[in-house]
């Protein structure tokens, strides 16, 4: 989770949708926050598995017994899933445009021209400020476009104004 310097590459699951012409400015993994909800399933999954244990255990209950954990079983490999499709899914701003890729087996790649956008926000809802995260709401002139918005985002005031430098560059008379 950091910005990405221009000497840093991409990695190949994003570089793919570079064009040759530009360059990578910002990448960022989505924020790991967006896991909690897994975690607190697995971790709910597991209080409430061992609980009907205990009591299935005294009532003689072995066939039910197994059914509880094989539905625990498939809550940790869907936490799993949820974890390898975090690792694949980023956000990237190039000298161009920003691209949103998401999804383990099949691939979803959102773009936005840089030129296109009339207007960004971020918004941080409470648990969003206590934890690093916000949403970027993306608007452009004209047609929908297939990229809106973008949700947990780390650092979202330093990406929020690294983004808006790019899409209005000032004058460098302070050098």
């Amino acid at each position: 989770m950091r910005l990405v310097t221009h000497g840093d590459s991409a990695p190949s699951s994003v570089n793919r949708y570079l064009l040759p012409h530009e360059h990578q400015v910002i990448m960022v993994r989505r924020h790991p926050a967006v896991l909690l909800r897994p975690v607190a399933e697995v971790f709910g999954g597991l209080v409430l598995a061992g609980l009907l244990s205990k009591w299935l255990g005294e009532n003689q209950g072995s066939q039910a017994l197994v059914i509880v954990w094989w539905a625990w079983l498939l809550l940790l490999i869907r936490f799993v899933w949820k974890v390898a499709e975090w690792s694949v899914d980023y956000f990237v701003v190039t000298s161009k445009r920003m691209l949103l890729t998401t999804g383990l087996i099949t691939r979803r790649v959102a773009m936005m021209p840089l030129g296109k956008v009339t207007d960004m926000s971020f918004q941080r809802s409470l648990l969003g400020r206590l934890l690093g995260y916000g949403e970027f709401v993306l608007e452009s002139a004209g047609q929908d476009q297939a990229l809106s918005t973008v949700t947990y985002i780390p650092y979202p005031e330093t990406l929020y104004l690294e983004v808006c430098q790019m899409l209005f560059p000032g004058s460098d008379d302070d050098d």
